[in-house]
């Protein structure tokens, strides 16, 4: 018998006694979080080349970020009706750094809005400059969320550890996914989806089946495919067992 590759007995000891890593604990700030950070990036970056002086890119400009800050809100609302409930009830006090914030991040979203209107209704010769500085302030406030969103996946993410078990998270999370509706889980999904690494994609799709009509899963997918390059998309779908061609959905 080859043993070329059997460990001695003394390496097979040290081994067994070296401790392992814990098992990863259920995260529910990540996957979000990354979707908002492409989402908030993406946004900043079309500001950023925008013309404010050409109709059409305007419009596709300020409605995009109307998108994203009305997903800024629905997120804060989720966090503070779900999250910051869970950590206060067993850790009072617990959410307090983050709840602060959240309402600062209202004033923040209020004030971008302002910028937005007066930039639409800005002569032509004050655009540029209004635009400049919408993009400006957009970029502060992204900065500060990036800050904000780091500070809850990790303290946030350790109080909810500490006092609760993965499967009560499970259940929390399956709570809060329940009150959104479905044209905003559409829009969660076109920049989570893209945002995850392969087998993370593959899970929360094979997640959302499960819990799906046939019919609305496969909107799910058609909406999420324009985002996701040919490799991906491939990956993808031999992840989820769907015949496909690059380029197109084949849900047979």
């Amino acid at each position: 018998m080859d043993t070329t590759f059997a460990p001695a007995a003394s390496t097979s000891a040290a081994t067994a006694a070296r401790p392992r890593p814990a098992p990863a604990r259920l995260d529910l700030y990540a996957p979000i979080h990354k979707a908002l950070r492409s989402f908030m990036s993406d946004t900043l970056a079309r500001l950023g080349r925008m013309d404010p002086n050409d109709a059409s890119d305007l419009d596709a400009g300020l409605a995009q970020l109307e998108a994203l800050l009305a997903q800024c809100l629905s997120h804060i609302e989720h966090e503070n009706r779900f999250m910051h409930t869970a950590i206060e009830a067993r850790l009072p006090a617990g959410a307090m750094r983050t709840a602060m914030a959240h309402r600062e991040h209202l004033e923040r979203i209020d004030a971008l809005r302002d910028e937005a209107r007066a930039l639409r209704r800005a002569p032509a010769a004050e655009r540029d400059a209004r635009a400049l500085g919408l993009y400006r302030h957009l970029a502060l406030f992204v900065a500060e969320n990036f800050e904000h969103m780091h500070e809850e996946e990790t303290l946030n993410n350790a109080a909810l550890w500490a006092h609760y078990s993965d499967a009560e998270l499970a259940e929390l999370h399956e709570r809060l996914v329940a009150t959104i509706p479905p044209a905003e889980n559409l829009q969660v999904a076109r920049w989570m989806i893209p945002a995850l690494p392969p087998v993370e994609r593959a899970m929360v799709l094979a997640h959302a089946r499960a819990g799906m009509p046939a019919p609305a899963f496969e909107a799910a997918l058609a909406h999420v495919r324009p985002h996701l390059d040919d490799s991906a998309w491939a990956r993808l779908a031999r992840d989820l067992g769907l015949a496909q061609q690059p380029g197109l959905v084949d849900f047979r």
